[in-house]
């Protein structure tokens, strides 16, 4: 069964190319309206510039599409060879409905926000997300895969919080309301000039959290959650002569610090305890090459200020997943992914480099190119990495090409990444991908790669169980309709050396059907979707059931910003080798069927006060789980926000009397003292591990791209009495200081 489900996929792939024929949509274009005069970007719209610009035509997104606004919203935006600027002024008939909660940079905090949304190279997949709040506080993000989270990707990885950029945001505070100023250089975008006119997308957004209401430029439907974020539906707007100017950023840090380590010996018989100073130096140059090319140089590469982990505590078979948050790979990462199966595998995961075993391993350098030629996406990564962690020198390449094909929403690509080692060892990837619009919604999608590795003696075509095939066809939308079928075959030696899987060797028959709709304009709820997924893997080698899931979600989301979501899941596993989980508890290997009810509750974020609540109930294995998560956040000033996680699991195996507890706490405080200047406590404790760690930063931003930074990283054992031998109070503390100062020329 699992040969012949293999080879239909494979045969599907060859010739899926000449069964599939799309015609491309065109689309009108918005001309932007370029300004003569100067702006000074403080926010109090004072310019003679803003009165003779034309205001953007905002509707209501929700909660009721088209509706009538409730407060008055003015947005302007024009151009001039060197930036794009936009103007708002957001109106309040009552002030002390708006929410200005922070003053912390990049950080959401339930605040008001004005934002535009830039498809910088035309190509209806990538976008960029600049928004200010009415503390002046400046949020970026980067948007990838259409934002589409329906498919290959999930929530919080299509849209990236880590990228940041070179770009200036003002406000001022009246008592009819807030207004803002943004200006985004043309050279910090990248694009394509087509002689001296420039398209890109384009959406402008308010929203008003207090009232869970959105007022968007141009009309999209609400068919996606945050459809307005999505590039494929924002509106394609014309420049007449930008300037793409090509400075150079040349970044060099000075770090220094101390570290104290405590471990055991060699006889582990006691523990031990190092310290040591250290010292760096290093640096980034950043260059546009020209108006669509960026190159990034790195040089002893330094992640210090890098926000820490969350804890997770493992109940699964599967590993788990961290997200990038170092800024080097941040820019366009979207160009390099390429998707496997499962919410998070891929053939390219840049956590792969310069970390081991939550280690991290000294970074040489590196290079990064990025960005798009015609109808081709271009992406290069190349980066050096001393030993450490008990590895060699090592190399790793990423190589990523995409053209657009037929539509802007379609293309093919390909992709081949390198790991190589002093030590002669290597592990090549390579892959091909398209991704075809078959109807305004309905995506088919096919992929294949093969791994190439001495350390699995697998060479090109000689040895098809490092190879990887899927073949998905989706419609992709929350308002009515959506499904997804797929089929994947992973082979056995399927183990990129610069990815991240779940699980390597199975046939994935794969199904999810879903049906949205809207609410009246009367009603209390905004939507409500019902969701049905259902999958299998078989092993590969003998085509016997590993694991089967069955999960069905009914998620309602009412008007004031709410959202109650109902899950009942169904699992069926079958698993040759024992489990181990928490507490040296054993579940034997054999077949297991369980289910579970989940009920996830998520509170507005215009309430100052809100929590997240979650309880879970059920089967797990040959025994039970019962849980719950509690997610408290309190803004009680712009200056202060406090939040707190608590995760609790009660597992309990009766007919071996096993049983066992799970604690994870989190404590986190940011304080802005300016927009500036803040600090950032995160304290985390696990008792499965009996530690509690905190992550301290400090920063002081002097001005974009320069920055004092002062990190604390400690970790204290909190049971002494039962270890044997007995560990210190301390088990290890970092604290490092950074200065980073960029050059512009």
């Amino acid at each position: 069964m699992c040969w012949s489900a293999r080879h239909l996929v494979l045969r599907v792939l060859l010739f899926l190319p000449l069964v599939v024929a799309h015609e491309a949509t065109a689309q009108e274009t918005f001309r932007i309206q370029r300004i003569t005069g100067s702006v000074q970007v403080d926010g109090l719209l004072d310019e003679a510039v803003w009165d003779v610009l034309t205001p953007l035509p905002l509707v209501m997104y929700e909660p009721v599409f088209r509706g009538a606004m409730t407060e008055h919203t003015e947005v302007r935006v024009g151009y001039d060879d060197n930036y794009i600027y936009a103007a708002a002024r957001l109106g309040y008939a009552d002030v002390a409905l708006m929410r200005a909660n922070s003053m912390y940079r990049d950080r959401y905090s339930g605040d008001d926000l004005f934002s535009i949304l830039i498809d910088t190279f035309n190509d209806r997949q990538h976008g960029l997300w600049f928004a200010t709040n009415p503390n002046g506080v400046r949020l970026d993000y980067a948007i990838s895969n259409d934002m589409d989270y329906l498919g290959d990707s999930p929530f919080g990885q299509v849209i990236n919080a880590s990228w940041n950029t070179y770009w200036d945001a003002a406000t001022s505070v009246t008592d009819e309301g807030w207004t803002a100023e943004m200006r985004i250089p043309f050279s910090g975008l990248g694009f394509q000039d087509e002689d001296g006119t420039v398209e890109m997308g384009m959406a402008v957004v308010r929203w008003i959290p207090s009232k869970a209401e959105a007022h968007v430029f141009p009309a999209i439907q609400p068919n996606w959650e945050m459809g307005w974020a999505k590039p494929s539906q924002y509106e394609r707007v014309l420049f007449d002569g930008p300037r793409s100017s090509r400075p150079l950023y040349i970044t060099p840090y000075v770090a220094g610090g101390s570290t104290r380590l405590s471990s055991l010996d060699d006889d582990e018989s006691v523990y031990e305890v190092s310290s040591s100073l250290t010292g760096n130096l290093g640096g980034d140059v950043k260059v546009n090459l020209n108006s669509n090319l960026t190159l990034d140089v790195t040089l002893n590469t330094d992640f210090a200020q890098a926000e820490a982990d969350e804890v997770q505590v493992n109940l699964s078979r599967f590993p788990l997943f961290f997200p990038e948050k170092r800024q080097f790979f941040q820019e366009r990462a979207g160009i390099f992914e390429f998707r496997t199966l499962g919410r998070f595998g891929r053939i390219f995961h840049s956590r792969r480099i310069g970390l081991h075993d939550g280690e991290a391993i000294p970074i040489l350098g590196g290079a990064r190119l990025v960005g798009r030629i015609g109808r081709w996406d271009v992406g290069l990564l190349n980066m050096q990495t001393a030993p450490g962690g008990g590895l060699p020198y090592e190399n790793f390449g990423v190589y990523r090409v995409r053209r657009s094909v037929l539509d802007a929403n379609s293309y093919v690509g390909g992709i081949v990444t390198t790991r190589i080692g002093s030590d002669r060892t290597y592990n090549h990837v390579y892959g091909f991908d398209t991704q075809l619009r078959v109807l305004p919604k309905t995506f088919l999608i096919a992929k294949w790669a093969q791994v190439l590795s001495n350390a699995t003696g697998l060479s090109f075509w000689e040895d098809t169980s490092g190879g990887f095939a899927r073949l998905r066809l989706e419609r992709r939308t929350q308002i009515g309709l959506s499904y997804t079928l797929s089929g994947t075959w992973q082979g056995q030696k399927f183990e990129p050396g610069v990815g991240f899987l779940s699980r390597t060797g199975f046939v994935n028959p794969f199904l999810v059907v879903g049906y949205g709709w809207l609410a009246g304009e009367s009603s209390r709820v905004l939507s409500f979707r019902g969701q049905l997924l259902m999958t299998q893997y078989y092993r590969d080698s003998n085509g016997s059931l590993d694991w089967s899931y069955v999960r069905f979600d009914a998620p309602v989301t009412f008007k004031q910003g709410d959202v109650h979501v109902l899950t009942l899941e169904h699992y069926r596993e079958n698993f040759l080798e024992p489990l181990e989980l928490p507490e040296n508890t054993i579940v034997p290997a054999g077949h297991y069927t369980y289910s579970t009810i989940q009920w996830n509750y998520f509170m507005s974020d215009g309430r100052r006060l809100r929590t997240d609540v979650a309880a879970t109930v059920g089967s797990f294995y040959d025994g039970s789980n019962v849980g719950f998560e509690l997610e408290p956040t309190w803004n009680v000033s712009r200056h202060l926000e406090v939040g707190a996680a608590y995760q609790f699991s009660r597992v309990r195996f009766p007919d071996r009397g096993d049983r066992f507890s799970v604690h994870v706490g989190r404590l986190r405080a940011q304080i802005g003292f300016s927009t500036r200047m803040s600090v950032n406590a995160f304290v985390q404790y696990n008792a499965s591990t009996d530690l509690v760690f905190a992550n301290l930063r400090f920063r002081y931003n002097f001005r974009e791209g320069n920055d004092l930074w002062l990190v604390l990283n400690e970790g204290r054992n909190t049971d002494r009495q039962a270890a044997v031998p007995v560990p210190p109070v301390l088990d290890s503390r970092t604290l490092l200081l950074k200065y980073t100062h960029t050059f512009i020329r």
